[in-house]
């Protein structure tokens, strides 16, 4: 894996000296509120990036990015329609050379390593400063990886061995994980399946399957998990 950022830059604009590699990156931006997507794109702006496509879901972001090809695109964690994780996976199949940068609101580990794994190359706090936004578009844009310095690198990225085993959400599939994260938020399971491109029953058969391995037999008892893992957004 490529370097990981971990360092502070102090708060305000992005470095002056960099402002010239800047100026004409392209970018997409998908995030499912428009106040918070309109203040993104007029920071981004102001910081020397072209917008040339904002939306807010999921099919939409695929779809543009697949269109306009920008070099650079920054995601919402829980875009609805598609989710997040399936543009990723999607894009990343694809091929199409695009840094993806993901905001999240979750802090847990396997959120990030699941962002990771699909494809993102990097990950920021939406409770983060403006400046960690700025630093990650810069570091994946040269190739590396990105993790907000707000969380624990060494817990993240802690070896299979040493740490999986006394985390229950690590013996969770990709997809199981992605339902999960879904039914805590109280979406319905028909939405899930439309998000993640899948039949209801399948829908059924990683729910059934996710809450054997939790040792949880409802979704209120999955919520009350997430909520003392803070892994819901109302957490």
């Amino acid at each position: 894996m490529e370097a990981v950022s971990s360092t502070f830059l102090l708060p305000g604009s992005p470095p002056e000296m960099e402002w010239s590699s800047l100026t004409k990156t392209t970018l997409v931006l998908a995030v499912e509120e428009q106040l918070i997507r309109d203040a993104l794109a007029s920071l981004l702006d102001g910081g020397g990036y072209e917008i040339v496509g904002a939306c807010g879901d999921g099919l939409e972001a695929l779809r543009m990015v697949q269109r306009l090809r920008p070099q650079a695109a920054v995601f919402d964690l829980d875009l609805p329609k598609l989710h997040t994780m399936e543009v990723l996976a999607k894009l990343q199949s694809l091929y199409l050379g695009v840094r993806m940068l993901v905001i999240s609101g979750h802090r847990d580990r396997k959120t990030v390593l699941e962002v990771l794994r699909c494809g993102a190359s990097g990950v920021v706090l939406r409770s983060g400063p403006a400046q960690h936004l700025f630093e990650a578009l810069s570091q994946i844009l040269r190739g590396g990886i990105y993790i907000t310095p707000l969380l624990n690198l060494e817990k993240i990225f802690v070896t299979a061995g040493i740490g999986g085993e006394s985390d229950p959400l690590s013996r969770l599939s990709t997809r199981e994980y992605q339902v999960f994260s879904m039914l805590v938020e109280g979406v319905r399971p028909k939405e899930i399946a439309a998000r993640l491109d899948l039949s209801p029953k399948t829908v059924d058969t990683y729910r059934a399957s996710l809450m054997k391995k939790l040792n949880i037999h409802d979704v209120p008892g999955l919520v009350k998990f997430a909520m003392r893992r803070s892994l819901t957004s109302s957490a």
